[in-house]
């Protein structure tokens, strides 16, 4: 019989699973509907405002996902005594990542083999982070915090640092800050997507919540901390977007008050701004807050089916797109220009509903699996 998870671990389940929620709808809009694109930040003078809407929600996924991820390796560490179990679970589990974006991931988003170019995405970035993590829980926690903040919030003062591609520093910067390209060779490219530098500020700030969580720890002075970080996050974001500075693309009033507030929410995350962090960052903890006190709804539970299985799902949801697109092309051929793709904003939505659905059965067996089978080692990395 699998054990029940207690209200601080259900709510870390139930939020993991709300943003990958959030990541197939924005996956299927990327599969579907990628005859409108849309640019970072994006451009509301052109934008739909469902499309601004659609796309903003996504940009939760990656900043809670890597925060949780720095949470759970407390958690771990707290389970198997001491921060040497960590560092040695984040150097492989990290290293297992970086390996998986490489191959399996890679391959789901563009079915070429050999590749021509490899995506260099989130889970590269989370598995760079781990890495990193990995020699940074050896701080003391007052350190960890200082460095997280550091780089979260002063990774902009480097957005006017770029190197020329014949540098010897171009590849390890477009690694850690200037999203771009790198040649590997004259048939292969690699595309640094997710530069890793704030990210592994994020992972940082994350372990060292860690004690919020601990087992025994009080919830209400939990709550509090939450609730503390997450507005003081948000009324960071609000009164630096008023002042129209710092790293960010400056906002204005629109034609409409619709477009004003696209402008003041249109954010940038390659890489993520101290801004875009600050407003997602400070949503995240919030809904933890709000997931630990509706911990008994069904729709929590539901939520957390999903996010005690994370990797499995990344993997499974985007061999499902896949395939259904070729399918796709296969019966009715392309439909705007080269692509084929859904009319309306509407299909991308119910499409993104109908596949959670189907995918539930599939990842709670997966779910309960991995809680069932703890002697499977490998399991514990999916």
């Amino acid at each position: 019989m699998t054990a029940v998870p207690s209200t601080r671990l259900h709510s870390i389940d139930a939020l993991r699973g709300l943003v990958i929620l959030f990541m197939l709808l924005d996956h299927v809009r990327e599969t579907f509907y990628l005859h409108l694109q849309v640019s970072d930040p994006m451009d509301v003078t052109t934008t739909d405002p469902g499309l601004f809407f659609s796309r903003t929600l996504a940009h939760l996924c990656a900043p809670v996902f890597i925060l949780l991820t720095g949470l759970a390796a407390f958690l771990y560490g707290e389970k198997y005594q001491g921060r040497a179990a960590v560092s040695s679970f984040l150097f492989k589990r990290g290293l297992f990542l970086v390996v998986l974006e490489l191959t399996l991931v890679n391959f789901a988003w563009t079915f070429q083999f050999p590749p021509s170019v490899i995506y260099l995405q989130v889970i590269w970035a989370i598995g760079l982070s781990m890495l990193a993590l990995s020699a940074l829980v050896w701080l003391p926690r007052v350190a960890l915090v200082v460095l997280g903040l550091v780089l979260v919030a002063g990774h902009n003062l480097l957005d006017g640092l770029h190197f020329p591609l014949d540098s010897w520093l171009h590849a390890p910067w477009a690694v850690l800050h200037d999203r771009g390209w790198i040649e590997v060779s004259e048939g292969l490219r690699l595309r640094t997507s997710y530069p890793v530098l704030p990210w592994i500020g994020v992972i940082a700030l994350g372990y060292a919540m860690g004690p919020w969580f601990a087992r025994g720890s009080d919830a209400r002075q939990r709550r509090r901390y939450l609730i503390g970080t997450g507005v003081g996050a948000l009324v960071g974001f609000g009164v630096l977007r008023l002042l129209n500075g710092y790293g960010e693309k400056p906002w204005f009033n629109g034609d409409t008050t619709v477009q004003t507030l696209m402008s003041f929410f249109n954010i940038t995350k390659y890489p993520p701004s101290l801004l875009f962090l600050a407003l997602t960052l400070g949503i995240g903890v919030l809904l933890l807050v709000l997931f630990e006190r509706r911990n008994e709804g069904r729709w929590v539970r539901w939520l957390a089916v999903f996010g005690a299985a994370p990797m499995f799902f990344y993997l499974l949801h985007l061999y499902v797109l896949k395939v259904l697109y070729l399918i796709a092309v296969a019966i009715w051929g392309t439909n705007q220009g080269q692509y084929f793709g859904f009319d309306g904003l509407w299909s991308v939505w119910l499409g993104a509903v109908l596949l959670s659905v189907a995918l539930y059965l599939p990842v709670r067996w997966f779910a309960r699996l991995k809680a069932r089978r703890r002697d499977i080692a490998w399991l514990k990395y999916l």
